[in-house]
């Protein structure tokens, strides 16, 4: 009973208590006094009480009436004194369980957060990035978010938490799972031709044939519309050299010289070779116009304008082309199958997940904490990006957001996706996808591949890499999902990591999720996050397992 009067509404066994004595305790004590007080004259009812005895038995009755409200008066208080320490009660061992277990998570993963707090430092180095932010969360909690760097350079208005970015292609999964949703509403029928949905939509032709471009193959890049590379030609040569592992045989003897000569060069000036490679591609990217359009579009249909009558690079269905246009043919799809207008469906998903810091990358709007963006010149200096007007691709790359509200987005996945694979879910709130429809979200599809992590395919609006290990103590592949982001002025990395452990559990049923939700924003284009995030993920399942 006397823990109810700790200080600080702290149990005993908590070491965060004060010295300050609690009001509660104070009041009581005060009360007791004052009954005391009251208890000592005893005699003055007694007295009071005789006066009465020879008089009429009204007045007594009416003495003696008030005396039982004074008495029932008296218990009524002692059980609301009594429930208010009940009530009390529950609420003093609640806070203390809340900052028990807080200091537990902080103390067990403060060797993860110093390792990844390095390797993000590294990289903000590297890419002379003004700021970023990191945020990880382990089994559905969040144990660390930071803010490294600037937001805005020019005010030293520093990075946090709370700082809003451009997430670019994260925008994707954001809109694939709205398609799920009205997909299992039975609004969204996948598997037919987009021209059901939007008419205006021209039928495109391949190799002089008619083709069929639906939104299952627009979910994964294999629609064969174009990104933002207009030549076909130029397309089809990247993607061939990319696709190339050996140089062709020189025939010329200067070429056969300089071959032999490259042959004592170490492997790693090679490897350098190709990292500089891949960010000077990155940089390239960056060199087409519609990147840095400025006109505002009404609507999505009207954004169709960009590339409906441009040729399509493969025949749908074929070939995966990572096509972030393609994602503006789904949002149109999207709004008329929901008969909503898609920024609409798109603000009603997040306040569902309770992404309450998720909005459109509009200009006109005060959004606070919303960071400024950058890239370097010529020169390799941090410069300002120039405006630029996402409306174009709202669901290919045009919403903000903060590094808390993309863990609970990647936790909501992650629980649906567990929940689905478990026998007994009695007790278990459903998933916010349905079983089947997170299975096929991280499902592979055949002859897609990814580009951020060559081990890794595409699904619908996320990258897959599946469980793999060839060889007896060699490497070991962990499943994950991720997706990247790169805009003006942003680059962006969602990565989930589900636990090994939950389908090996006996006798005791895992809570989900389980597993390690890691992003990072960045106030920089043309950074590449995947590798860091996948290696912070890392640290945190080998803390979460010991």
């Amino acid at each position: 009973m006397s823990r109810l009067f700790l200080p600080n509404r702290l149990c005993a066994p908590c070491p965060l208590l004060s010295a300050r004595e609690s009001p509660l305790f104070l009041t009581l004590r005060a009360g007791a006094r004052v009954q005391q007080q009251q208890s000592a004259k005893p005699n003055v009812f007694i007295q009071q009480q005789r006066r009465y005895v020879g008089r009429s038995n009204t007045a007594f009755s009416k003495y003696r009436s008030k005396s039982w409200i004074w008495m029932c008066g008296g218990v009524g208080v002692g059980i609301a004194v009594a429930v208010g320490l009940k009530c009390r009660t529950d609420a003093v061992n609640s806070s203390c369980v809340d900052k028990v277990a807080e200091a537990e998570r902080t103390d067990r993963y403060s060797a993860a957060v110093k390792v990844s707090r390095d390797l993000v430092e590294r990289i903000k180095a590297e890419v002379g990035a003004p700021g970023l932010v990191v945020g990880v969360s382990v089994d559905g909690a969040q144990v660390w978010c930071e803010g490294i760097g600037f937001a805005d350079l020019e005010n030293r208005v520093p990075c946090g938490p709370e700082t809003v970015m451009r997430i670019a292609s994260i925008s994707k999964p954001l809109t694939s799972a709205a398609a799920a949703r009205l997909y299992e509403e039975g609004k969204l029928d996948l598997d037919v031709p987009v021209q059901k949905y939007v008419p205006d939509f021209p039928q495109k032709q391949f190799d002089g044939q008619d083709v069929t471009i639906t939104p299952r193959m627009i979910l994964s890049h294999l629609s064969g519309i174009r990104h933002y590379e207009k030549d076909p030609k130029k397309v089809k040569e990247d993607k061939e050299k990319a696709k190339r592992l050996l140089k062709p045989p020189v025939k010329e003897k200067e070429d056969e010289k300089r071959s032999s000569e490259n042959k004592d060069k170490p492997t790693t000036e090679q490897n350098t070779k190709g990292k500089e490679a891949t960010q000077a591609q990155k940089k390239k990217e960056f060199e087409h116009e519609e990147y840095y359009l400025k006109d505002n579009f009404e609507s999505v249909t009207q954004a169709l304008d960009l590339f409906k009558d441009d040729p399509l690079i493969f025949k749908p269905g074929t070939t995966f082309l990572y096509s972030t246009h393609a994602f503006t043919l789904l949002s149109a799809v999207v709004e008329q199958a929901a008969g909503q207008h898609f920024l609409d469906v798109m603000m009603n998903m997040f306040r569902e997940l309770g992404m309450l810091n998720t909005v459109p990358d509009e200009n006109d709007p005060i959004i606070y904490h919303r960071s400024r963006y950058y890239h370097l010149n010529k020169r390799g200096r941090v410069v300002n990006c120039p405006y630029v007007d996402n409306s174009y691709k709202w669901a290919g790359g045009g919403f903000l957001s903060t590094a808390g509200d993309l863990l609970l987005f990647g936790n909501a996945l992650l629980y649906s996706y567990q929940v689905a694979h478990l026998k007994d879910t009695e007790g278990l709130q459903p998933g916010f996808l349905k079983p089947q429809t997170a299975l096929d979200l991280w499902a592979p599809v055949d002859r897609t591949e990814g580009s951020w992590d060559k081990d890794g395919v595409y699904a619908q609006g996320w990258l897959v890499v599946e469980k793999l290990q060839k060889y007896g103590q060699c490497r070991k592949r962990r499943h994950y999902v991720s997706h990247t982001g790169g805009a003006v002025g942003a680059s962006s990395v969602l990565l989930v990591l589900p636990s090994e452990e939950i389908d090996q559990c006996q006798g005791q049923r895992p809570l989900p999720p389980q597993g390690v939700v890691v992003t990072i924003v960045t106030n920089m284009q043309s950074v590449g996050l995947n590798s860091t995030a996948l290696k912070i993920a890392h640290e945190f399942d080998k803390a979460r397992r010991l």
